[in-house]
């Protein structure tokens, strides 16, 4: 059985005749008629009658026309995809975001999209994760990133990087030690996504982790956009939780001080897509490269999460301000190696009984036992903000600024 063989039987159900048919299809009617007698002889059972002048389905004619048809559409669409993934000539992108993904993802995905495809419309539409997840639901969006946990009734949730949350304060008092779910539930706390406040997927987090302790998550000041809450925060109204990468993003990690929680408090973020659902072939490129472009910033930001661990564990078993000193002398000293490049640092080798890249870990971490010592708002040399705090997210580069 052939595409050709059920393209003439459809032809010749329509039409009622061979000739007919044919003519229909521009080709001769005994070619026509060939072809069909194979596909009877196939099958082993008739597929027409004729019945005065015209032709009839036989019951097994009827029944294969349903599967002909499908079978037609499905090779057509098959074909059309990959024509169109080819030339990627028209169409548009249909895709969701959390809030703030135009910080640092956003702007660079679109930017190389249309480099790459401009005569392809890019529609970008989400505030919360949790209107994102239910438009890609109804239809309305054919794929997004959202902050996870979210209703994943008829979605492919596909997990993609994951940012570390900070606890956030103008105050430096509030930011001197690790902050537990205890301390935040007696907070003066300003937090966003005022509008999805039972939704939201980090206020959820939140809940459960103080329904554990026994202590109740009340804010005192409800914003609708987490740049928002910065600035209220900045303004000495509250303290907010977020993470870094936005706070350097918009100007805020000169006077606003971090912290990390503990334990530790994090957001992951998922690629979503209607279960089973057929994407544009634009949407299908879109996403595939902001997949690629989220796996080469988590590639790049794996140093970060190591470094922050270690200044984290260092913290809670104490070091003496000398050491502290002594980790910035080293610190500067490395940066001064370093200089010329990597491969100047790696043809010096070891020193001090260290390889050059455990070495550079190794004053990565001093770094941010600093950092996190001076209550973050200000730490670093120079008054220089320190790098963020994050599993997947690396410092914007800046010939690329939010993305």
């Amino acid at each position: 059985m052939t595409l050709q063989q059920l393209t003439y039987f459809l032809a010749a159900a329509e039409h009622g005749s061979f000739s007919a048919a044919a003519d229909s299809l521009n080709m001769a009617q005994p070619s026509l008629s060939e072809q069909i007698r194979r596909l009877e002889a196939e099958m082993g059972v008739p597929l027409f009658v004729r019945a005065g002048r015209g032709l009839e389905l036989t019951e097994a004619g009827r029944r294969l026309r349903p599967h002909a048809e499908r079978t037609l559409a499905e090779s057509q669409a098959a074909l059309d995809s990959v024509r169109e993934m080819r030339d990627l000539t028209g169409g548009t992108v249909a895709f969701g975001t959390f809030g703030s993904a135009h910080y640092y993802l956003l702007g660079g995905l679109v930017q190389d999209f249309r480099t790459r495809h401009p005569q392809v419309r890019v529609r970008v539409i989400g505030q919360n994760s949790v209107e994102v997840a239910d438009a890609v639901r109804d239809g309305s969006l054919e794929a997004g990133l959202v902050a996870i946990p979210v209703d994943d009734r008829g979605l492919d949730v596909r997990p993609a990087f994951e940012e570390e949350l900070l606890y956030v304060s103008a105050e430096p008092e509030r930011v001197r030690a690790p902050l537990t779910i205890e301390r935040l539930a007696a907070a003066p706390l300003i937090l966003y996504d005022a509008r999805w406040a039972a939704q939201d997927p980090i206020r959820r987090q939140l809940r459960e982790l103080a329904q554990r302790a026994g202590v109740v998550i009340e804010p005192q000041i409800e914003v609708e956009y987490m740049t928002a809450a910065f600035d209220l925060a900045a303004r000495g109204l509250g303290d907010t939780i977020g993470p870094s990468s936005v706070l350097t993003a918009r100007g805020f990690s000169r006077r606003l001080g971090t912290v990390a929680f503990a334990p530790p408090l994090s957001v992951t973020f998922a690629f979503i897509t209607r279960r089973d659902a057929h994407l544009s072939p634009a949407t299908r490129v879109f996403l595939s490269m902001a997949e690629r472009r989220v796996q080469a910033l988590a590639r790049r930001g794996l140093g970060l999460e190591h470094a922050f661990r270690a200044a984290r564990h260092r913290r809670r078993r104490g070091v003496p301000a000398d050491d502290l000193l002594a980790a910035r002398g080293r610190a500067a000293d490395d940066r001064r190696e370093r200089r010329p490049g990597d491969a100047t640092v790696r043809a010096h080798g070891a020193r001090d009984g260290r390889p050059a890249g455990a070495r550079r870990l190794h004053h990565a971490r001093d770094r941010q036992v600093d950092l996190v010592h001076s209550g973050g708002a200000r730490a670093g040399r120079g008054g220089r903000p320190p790098p963020p705090a994050h599993r997947a997210l690396p410092h914007r580069r800046a010939e690329d600024p939010v993305g």
